[in-house]
């Protein structure tokens, strides 16, 4: 039985249409350990996204994607 895999690719996709770099990122309060955490689609935390939605002016959907391991 395979597990969740989480994918971070819509959020690169969201930043790039509406023209949001990571140093705008970093300079909103998100920190470069963070950013490696999403680059390696890590675990993240709730806060994080609310603070990702709010920066990036977004809902979850737009950031992070769940598929299932096969």
């Amino acid at each position: 039985m395979g597990g969740i895999i989480i994918d971070y690719s819509p959020l690169w996709e969201t930043m790039k249409k509406r023209e949001v770099s990571q140093y705008q990122l970093l300079q909103a309060g998100i920190d470069n350990k963070t950013l490696d955490a999403l680059k390696k689609g890590k675990n993240i935390t709730l806060l994080t996204l609310e603070k990702l939605c709010n920066i990036i002016h977004c809902t979850p959907n737009d950031i992070v994607m769940f598929t299932k391991d096969r």
